[in-house]
């Protein structure tokens, strides 16, 4: 599957996906979108804005809808290692424990504690090393053990599984003018740019979203391959060291452009968030970040939607952020 090219990626297959990820035994949710007006959220662009809500997703984010697929086309009972950061793992750990299957997450050391000692509750095993030493340990596990590698966002079925979301969205909004998605290894924002591409809406804008410090596909948009860096940002989930082979094709074929925004400006989406209500983490937080920094072009009277991808966001990851301190303290929690 890892080989597949961006021609494998049809109408046809994503809307197959689609039915295997709505009757998925795991349990994925057809999550809320909510127009930004019917919320306490500042907005200073005369636009019409709806929010779709991944951060109430089953295990907290958009991964769960490629796990389930990914999951459903591989044999029961496998033995499989990934590489993930935290919201991967957790819908990984999810799936294996469910369908009776070995597990292993070789995670990031810098990823926090609190998402390790979730993924290891499901019974899967968790290795944190150096960011620069995740896929030589996941070779040996593969040489060694033989264990199979499921990609956590280079992966066909996995890519397939996403797209069920931004089918989701033209079912809200028919024909957005533009969408606006966080981008890590970028396989949410290649399986969201397709659905919608292929479903017919060819003047919608997609845009992804990188943190500045973990910009791999916008610097692989440049270089006009996929490229790695030593990625360094708050939103964990959005710096893997390389940006996807497949994710990177489909992203050139579908989507207008990366922008990016700072780790402070996702701080402040985050803290912003928080204060309406919506509990979403740094990574899940980037596409608003984009949103209300003008990071976006041409906005003004236009239809938008907004992904907030995930709410898997720890105490001690909250206890970085006074002003969500300040929040709760004031009359916004009373």
């Amino acid at each position: 599957m890892g080989e597949a090219s961006a021609d494998a990626v049809t109408l046809d297959l994503l809307r197959e996906a689609r039915e295997t990820v709505r009757s998925s035994p795991l349990g994925v949710i057809n999550t809320p979108m909510i127009p930004w007006c019917q919320t306490t959220l500042p907005l200073h662009i005369n636009c019409s804005v709806s929010i779709k809500l991944e951060n109430m997703q089953r295990t907290g984010s958009f991964k769960i809808r490629g796990v389930a697929n990914q999951f459903a086309r591989r044999p029961l009972g496998g033995h499989f290692v990934t590489v993930s950061a935290g919201n991967y793992g957790k819908s990984f750990a999810y799936a294996s424990k469910h369908y009776g299957s070995k597990g292993k997450v070789v995670m990031p050391n810098t990823a926090p504690v609190s998402r390790s000692i979730l993924i290891q509750s499901f019974g899967v095993e968790v290795e944190r090393v150096p960011n620069s030493s995740l896929m030589t340990v996941v070779n040996r596990c593969v040489r060694e053990d033989n264990m199979t590698l499921l990609h956590s966002y280079d992966d066909l079925d996995l890519i397939a599984g996403h797209a069920s979301l931004g089918m989701e969205v033209l079912e809200v909004v028919r024909e957005p003018d533009v969408v606006v998605v966080c981008c890590g290894g970028g396989g949410l924002l290649a399986g969201v740019a397709a659905a919608i591409k292929l479903s017919g809406c060819e003047k919608t804008r997609i845009y992804g979203v990188e943190p500045e410090g973990a910009c791999t596909m916008h610097k692989s948009f440049i270089e006009k391959k996929p490229v790695g860096m030593d990625t360094k940002s708050i939103a964990s989930g959005l710096a893997p060291p390389y940006a996807g082979r497949l994710p990177y094709e489909l992203c050139q074929r579908y989507v207008e452009a990366i922008v990016l925004v700072s780790d402070e400006e996702i701080k402040a989406a985050v803290t912003v968030l928080y204060g309406s209500g919506l509990v979403v983490e740094p990574s899940g937080s980037a596409a608003f970040a984009a949103i209300v920094n003008n990071k976006i072009p041409e906005l003004e009277g236009k239809s938008v939607v907004c992904i907030l991808s995930g709410g898997n966001v720890g105490k001690d990851e909250l206890a970085n952020y006074p002003e969500v301190t300040d929040v709760c303290s004031s009359t916004l929690c009373d």
